[in-house]
């Protein structure tokens, strides 16, 4: 009994612990996703308002108008088309597409939003004059003296293949998990099924939150009856909403199959345990039976030799005893191996974010100071998309390895999900473990991987205590630093300034 509870101990926390890890990774896809559906609108939208601003003396250039339509179309794929709209909403230019319509007065919900708007706005998704689902991100065109003369706009189809296609990609996990963007009325911009998109899931609970523009991880069971475990985050520039999500199922599979591999490995060692108990059982009763017979003998001396006959029986029931104890040692470490799982990367054998809470708990008990060093390979989803997820993986063991290769045996090593790590590194100060990622850095950079070639690293460096003590400020200065490595150009060390 005590066995069967042992297991279905172990089982429910780890059970727990995987649940809390998926929908903390599928919070933090989300977050960055959300973060990169917002730079690629405020960047599409800056676009627009440099081409407005130069449109506003040439609005009268039929020509101009033309090339310069083209020429944002061509410029990347962010639009399927572009369009320039005159103030009373007749079709001055547009790209190839829709040049059968120029001269004709467009009339369509995108276009009644950024007349009547007059400044920046991403439209609702409406069905365009050629019958295709889409949204439209505009800016308004105004003279010198601030008369509206118009706007130029650019369209991304939500149907077909578009910019958010390209931008989102699918979820990294074949196992049913996928992800989805809302709009801020909870219909659905973007979904694995196109013939989905259009559909309204304000219904669904982490729709509705979203739409509020609040950001977490939830289990729910979808729209489908499927019970996931979501992670979402909001989009402020547009009131959009994405969400990553993953079968429950498919998160807990990996861990019933272990528990169901421990039971099989528990139940020769019980099965051995009864026969035991039954065992004693008949040797317990004999050896009383024999004691009785030996005690009636009316010879003390042959009565006592028996009964120290009957004494050596104690030492088979010790034996035994160390026989069962062995089996429950080896239980025990069967759970321990579980228990060590659930606080490592199964990809790289680093910390898991379970695993670094413990140690940055360790050090703040023991008050001993540390430097926190947070990496991101640059550019990573690129590596995912050109050559796959099976390479992807391998590159991410690369870089575990080379992080092993060139650490302390003190050092604490943690894969932050995706293709973020962190180390922590005791007794260092801010100035050697900026030196230690440098060197880190160095050797990314130099190494050659199968496949791929060489990848770069950015890093930022933050110490504890520093300005404060609070261990948390440490790593947010040190994810603030990444983003300045980030921002500077990638395949740099940042470290913190106090």
């Amino acid at each position: 009994m005590s066995t069967v509870n042992a297991l279905y101990a172990s089982y429910r926390v780890q059970r727990e612990q995987l649940i809390a890890n998926t929908l903390e990774a599928n919070r933090v896809y989300a977050a960055k996703l959300a973060e990169s559906t917002g730079v690629f609108l405020k960047s599409a939208q800056r676009r627009l308002e440099y081409s407005a601003r130069h449109l506003a003396a040439r609005i009268d250039a039929p020509d101009l108008l033309a090339a310069e339509a083209m020429r944002l179309q061509e410029q990347d794929d962010s639009f399927n088309t572009v369009a320039i709209v005159r103030a009373d909403g007749t079709l001055l230019a547009t790209s190839q597409t829709l040049r059968g319509y120029l001269g004709v007065r467009v009339d369509t919900p995108g276009s009644r939003a950024a007349l009547q708007a007059r400044q920046p706005l991403i439209s609702k998704p409406y069905v365009s004059l050629t019958g295709v689902l889409l949204l439209t991100v505009s800016h308004p065109i105004l003279a010198e003296n601030g008369r509206y003369l118009g706007y130029i706009a650019g369209t991304i189809y939500l149907s077909d293949e578009g910019a958010l296609h390209t931008l989102l990609g699918r979820h990294p996990y074949q196992d049913g998990s996928y992800l989805y963007v809302v709009d801020a009325e909870g219909r659905l911009l973007y979904h694995e099924d196109p013939g989905r998109v259009g559909d309204n899931v304000s219904r669904n609970p982490v729709v509705a939150a979203v739409m509020r523009g609040q950001a977490g991880a939830q289990r729910l069971v979808n729209t489908q009856g499927v019970d996931m475990l979501a992670g979402y985050a909001s989009v402020p520039a547009s009131g959009w909403g994405v969400i990553a999500q993953r079968p429950t199922g498919a998160t807990l599979e990996p861990l019933d199959r272990l528990i169901w591999i421990l039971v099989g490995y528990a139940t020769p060692f019980a099965l051995l345990f009864l026969l035991a108990i039954w065992w004693c059982a008949r040797k317990i009763s004999q050896p009383l039976s024999q004691l009785a017979t030996n005690v009636e003998h009316q010879d003390m001396a042959v009565a006592m030799q028996r009964v120290r006959s009957v004494r050596a029986w104690y030492f088979e029931a010790r034996r035994l005893k160390l026989a069962v104890i062995r089996s429950f040692t080896n239980l025990q470490d069967e759970i321990g191996k579980l228990n060590q799982a659930s606080i490592t990367d199964p990809l790289t054998s680093l910390y898991n974010r379970r695993g670094l809470q413990a140690a940055v708990q360790r050090l703040q008990a023991a008050e001993a100071p540390f430097a926190v060093v947070a990496l991101d390979i640059d550019h990573f989803k690129r590596v995912n998309d050109t050559h796959g997820h099976a390479v992807g993986d391998e590159v991410i063991r690369s870089l575990a390895q080379l992080m092993r290769d060139g650490s302390r045996p003190s050092d604490v090593l943690c894969r932050n999900g995706g293709e973020e790590f962190l180390m922590l590194l005791p007794a260092a100060g801010a100035r050697e473990a900026g030196n230690v990622a440098e060197r880190l850095r160095r050797r990314v950079q130099a190494q050659q991987l199968p496949g791929v070639g060489a990848i770069t690293i950015s890093a930022g460096v933050a110490q504890w205590p520093g300005g404060g003590a609070d261990v948390g400020a440490a790593f947010r200065e040190a994810d603030e630093a990444l983003y300045d490595a980030k921002q500077q150009g990638r395949n740099r060390v940042v470290t913190h300034a106090p």
